[in-house]
């Protein structure tokens, strides 16, 4: 599937479901990658709808991801919480969030947080840590908008990652005495984990992180008019890196571990003037 499989149609059918239910405009909308699905839980007046129910929106399962659109009150702020996202891998359609990413667009066009778990190919970037994403590269990886006959498909990438909402992450780094660092994010389509050779390859060409999501989502939310930034938690270094080979299991158990290290940024983010 492509970009034109996902109709913009939609975007109106899914908000009216949503409303329908409760949901109203929220100041940030959140993603919640593999592990990372426990800050929805902490979510007041909550309102949640499994995506299964919401028109246009992917269906699917990933352990680690609940794929749920969580509603409600966190720090005094409106947000919407996507608890859990769809992969690439899953069914081979990089538009696979175009409607859920989509849907903002019809609530007001709030700024969006991503989040996931990643691999670490620089020494200095340990399991554990959480890092602000810089940039990315994607190399020869399928583009979400091929199919999108729009001419606002030929989207500048300069500032992808919003040097505003990165400003305001290292704000609430700093109220949450929490060390941030920037790096930048190499996609992977997954579900296999990359080979030696590969991750020497990310090395060479200046990745400091690898993940199987995000980017596809960073490349829709900008064609959208969406600002968004993203935040990795380091769950293992990349393979040949350490003796132990990555695996699914790792990934959950180390990003639960690191879970109330980025909620307390989220919260703080939230709590943090966006100019400063």
């Amino acid at each position: 599937m492509a970009w034109r499989d996902h109709p913009e149609s939609l975007f109106g059918e899914a908000a009216a479901f949503v409303a329908a239910h409760g949901v109203e405009a929220p100041d940030l909308a959140i993603i919640l990658g593999s592990g990372l699905g426990s800050l929805a839980d902490e979510i007041e007046a909550a309102v949640t709808i499994p995506f299964a129910e919401i028109p246009g929106f992917p269906r699917g399962q990933v352990s680690g991801h609940a794929k749920a659109l969580v509603s409600g009150m966190l720090e005094g702020r409106r947000v919407i919480v996507f608890a859990g996202r769809s992969h690439y891998y899953e069914g081979g359609d990089p538009a696979v969030m175009k409607v859920p990413l989509g849907l903002l667009t019809r609530l007001g066009a709030p700024p969006v947080l991503a989040t996931n778990a990643a691999g670490s190919v620089n020494p200095a970037m340990a399991p554990g840590d959480v890092v602000a994403i810089s940039d990315h590269i994607s190399l020869g990886a399928p583009n979400p908008l091929v199919g999108d006959m729009d001419e606002r498909r030929f989207v500048p990438m300069a500032e992808a990652y919003s040097p505003a909402l990165r400003a305001r992450l290292q704000r609430a780094a700093a109220r949450a005495q929490h060390a941030l660092a920037e790096g930048i994010y190499m996609w992977w389509s997954g579900p296999s984990f990359e080979t030696p050779a590969e991750i020497r390859l990310a090395q060479r060409v200046g990745a400091d992180l690898v993940g199987m999501s995000t980017v596809p989502e960073v490349i829709m939310a900008r064609r959208l008019g969406l600002e968004i930034a993203a935040l990795s938690i380091v769950t293992n270094y990349g393979t040949g890196m350490q003796v132990v080979a990555p695996n699914h299991m790792e990934t959950k158990h180390v990003a639960d571990a690191a879970a109330p290290r980025l909620k307390r940024l989220v919260r703080a983010f939230l709590k943090e003037s966006e100019h400063g």
